[in-house]
């Protein structure tokens, strides 16, 4: 969990550096482009993942990497003009969204818990945005839209992971994204890095694989009660990265609206935690998560 922290926070002090040299679908260029690089080379070295690579489930596979790719844009766009800690509390509104689209796409039963998390999440997001006053402000609702595209995403993922391998789904996910990203881009954008951007560029490549490879491992070696909350310290992190990179301050509405959706969360898994004793709940929820950041 700490590489998934520091890998969360490299991509989007990433993005900032790469920000004005580069549009946004050069940089996420960057990020599929060296995904895809590394995991033609793992499959290079590891002939029985080349054999789970067959294209199975292809129209899901779109869906998701195209829903996903709309969130990636929203979310890299709102990290270069929201401060840090805004953008990484809104972004944890997504367990909210999934409880919302788990009934109707996958029959999911809505519970007491279930709605009680999603009532603090929606609390939560209103305390951040604080809408109709004067420091709303519009370009939250860009992560809002990030969020509800991961939700969108992680369903998908649940309903690829019952016969697709967490690699194959990875693998997809950058063959697929890396055209989407390029057909916004300028095909000699690389020519544009200089010594300035060489050092961001490399960061964004390696956060998009190691943030998937330590959250992947973290759900396979813990239980989501353990794992999920550490993962909530993003917020804190990121907001120390931005007030000593950027100078940027958070005002007390974002810290307690991020404690609104926190603990909306943390009572949903406990929930779950205790409904499922019998089911090991980190198997269910790497499942979830294995594909995204």
């Amino acid at each position: 969990m700490t590489g998934a922290l520091l890998s969360f926070s490299l991509s989007a002090v990433s993005i900032r550096g790469l920000a004005g040299t580069l549009n946004i679908f050069e940089i996420l260029s960057i990020r599929t482009g060296f995904g895809l690089i590394v995991l033609l080379a793992v499959a290079a070295a590891h002939p029985e993942l080349r054999r789970t690579l067959a294209p199975r489930r292809m129209p899901m596979h779109i869906w998701r990497n195209s829903i996903h790719f709309v969130g990636q844009y929203t979310w890299a766009w709102a990290v270069t003009i929201l401060p840090l800690a805004t953008v990484f509390a809104l972004e944890f509104t997504m367990p909210m969204w999934v409880a919302l689209l788990a009934v109707p796409m996958l029959g999911e039963r809505m519970t007491p818990s279930r709605i009680g998390s999603i009532v603090l999440g929606f609390l939560g997001v209103l305390v951040i945005v604080r809408p109709g006053f004067a420091s709303f402000q519009p370009a939250a609702l860009l992560v809002l839209i990030a969020a509800l595209a991961f939700a969108f995403s992680l369903i998908a993922t649940k309903q690829l992971t019952s016969n697709v391998g967490t690699f194959a789904i990875i693998f997809w996910m950058n063959l697929l994204q890396f055209p989407m990203a390029m057909a916004g881009s300028d095909p000699l954008f690389f020519l544009r890095l200089g010594e300035s951007t060489w050092l961001p560029a490399l960061g964004m490549g390696v956060a998009g694989l190691a943030s998937h490879y330590c959250l992947t491992n973290a759900f396979r070696w813990g239980d989501a009660t353990v794992v999920v909350p550490i993962d909530f310290m993003r917020i804190p992190l990121i907001a120390v990265v931005g007030w000593l990179l950027y100078g940027e301050t958070v005002d007390v509405f974002v810290y307690a609206g991020a404690g609104l959706i926190v603990c909306g969360v943390l009572w949903s898994l406990r929930a779950e935690s205790r409904r499922r004793s019998a089911v090991p709940v980190a198997a269910a929820t790497e499942k979830a998560y294995s594909a995204d950041a």
